[in-house]
């Protein structure tokens, strides 16, 4: 079976892709920092049949990204890795003139350094599989929405550097994927006050997240509804 790791993927939309993968026969390395609620969904994907390692860590954590790389290979080797995990720098989300600075740091430290450095540890397995890297973006990386600014200035760094690895590593598959606004602990956290009963759950938009791991298209950046739109 082919192997996936999905950071951040204890709920949410890493949980929902974790849940598509499992039933279309991947075996899965998943993180989050959770270890009770990591747990739970490794228990649940497991019942697809699919072989899970469950490793609670922080992706900003060295010696963590290293643990699920050496977990994946101890699977298999690598076909899939999957930079969900994100962090907002504010909570809930604050404009610019408020953004305390620590905040824009670990935003960046969690949604840009800890994804390179993810993929840093990868490449071997993923080059020798001619895998696939798939970055999870935000409409807020090409987008001025107030409040939005550190957040969307991570995801805006994390769709470049998705586009040079692909020019860098032409036999690896590089997306970065906007998945649109979804009902989420995130996004809850972010706008308090918007509400989020009204919007997607994440499971909703797993199709065309699939649809891109099976049809391979050139690397490049993505958007969910528009992938959505070509599912039958």
């Amino acid at each position: 079976m082919p192997v996936a790791i999905i950071t951040g993927a204890s709920k949410g939309l890493g949980r929902a892709l974790g849940a598509g993968l499992a039933g279309n026969g991947w075996d899965l390395v998943l993180d989050a920092r959770t270890a009770s609620v990591l747990d739970e969904a490794a228990e649940e994907l497991r019942s697809y049949g699919t072989r899970v390692e469950a490793l609670p860590g922080d992706v900003t954590d060295a010696g963590h990204r290293a643990e699920l790389v050496a977990a994946a290979r101890r699977l298999g080797g690598l076909g899939l890795l999957v930079n969900n995990a994100s962090a907002l720098g504010a909570e809930p989300l604050v404009r610019l003139d408020g953004l305390a600075l620590d905040g824009l740091r670990a935003a960046l430290e969690t949604n840009v350094v800890a994804p390179l450095g993810l993929v840093q540890e990868a490449l071997p397995l993923l080059r020798e599989s001619a895998g696939a890297v798939l970055n999870v973006s935000s409409d807020a990386a090409v987008e001025a929405y107030g409040t939005w600014g550190g957040y969307g200035a991570s995801k805006a760094a994390l769709d470049q550097l998705s586009a040079v690895l692909a020019v860098e590593e032409p036999g690896v598959r590089v997306w970065a994927v906007d998945p649109g606004d979804l009902r989420t602990d995130l996004y809850r956290a972010a706008a308090p006050l918007d509400g989020v009963s009204g919007r997607p759950l994440p499971r909703s938009v797993v199709p065309a997240f699939l649809r891109l791991i099976a049809e391979r298209p050139a690397s490049g950046r993505l958007v969910a509804s528009e992938l959505l739109a070509g599912v039958r």
